[in-house]
């Protein structure tokens, strides 16, 4: 049994080093001819396998997509628990959360258009990454809810739910980038502004 354990582990290793070799590739793929313009025909062809061995890692090229996007939307949610680690309160965290959000999607706006593109059509085909992303917002807003209304620094009469949901609406034109594309300019600015508008709404 003990001669097995490792195989199997080698194996498992190898698959996941397999399959990011993929998402890489693909995800260089599409940072050049889009993400509409390529099949998975293109997809083997550039990395060197065949079709049917990709299939082995992903059912589809949606499923490709959905992995590149999940990337880019992690690290947005890894910069926002970074930023939070040490805020001194429940209304610094809410500030730069919002913050946090419409500064890294500009950056990748502007560091890799068709990247971007993946997320925008993950965003209006309502991938499972974007689902996924938006209750990763959702599971941090209400964290900072619950704080700042034990610490008095926010009202506690409107129910939860209602709360969360009312600001993850307010702050679509950071957190969706079909919106945050018409808005780049301004953004940083805009931020600190609906930060402050939802901060004074939360206010006991």
């Amino acid at each position: 049994m003990s001669n097995l354990e490792p195989q199997a582990s080698d194996r498992t290793e190898n698959a996941a080093r397999l399959r990011q070799q993929i998402i890489a590739a693909a995800g260089e793929h599409f940072s050049r001819y889009g993400y509409d313009k390529t099949t998975v025909s293109d997809l083997a062809r550039e990395i060197g396998f065949s079709k049917a061995y990709i299939y082995k890692f992903f059912g589809s090229k949606q499923a490709i997509g959905e992995a590149i996007c999940w990337n880019f939307l992690s690290i947005i949610l890894d910069a926002v628990d970074s930023a939070l680690v040490d805020a001194p309160s429940a209304t610094e965290k809410m500030r730069r959360l919002i913050g946090v959000v419409a500064n890294q999607g500009v950056r990748l706006f502007f560091e890799d258009r068709k990247l971007y593109e993946i997320a925008s059509y993950s965003s209006a085909e309502k991938w499972q990454t974007t689902v996924r992303y938006g209750e990763g917002l959702r599971a941090r807003l209400e964290t900072i809810l619950q704080e700042g209304r034990a610490a008095g620094e926010f009202e506690r009469k409107t129910p939860a739910d209602e709360v969360c949901r009312a600001i993850l609406r307010v702050v679509q034109p950071f957190t969706n980038p079909l919106i945050l594309q018409y808005g780049l300019d301004d953004a940083a600015e805009a931020a600190t502004e609906v930060a402050a508008l939802i901060l004074r709404s939360l206010a006991p």
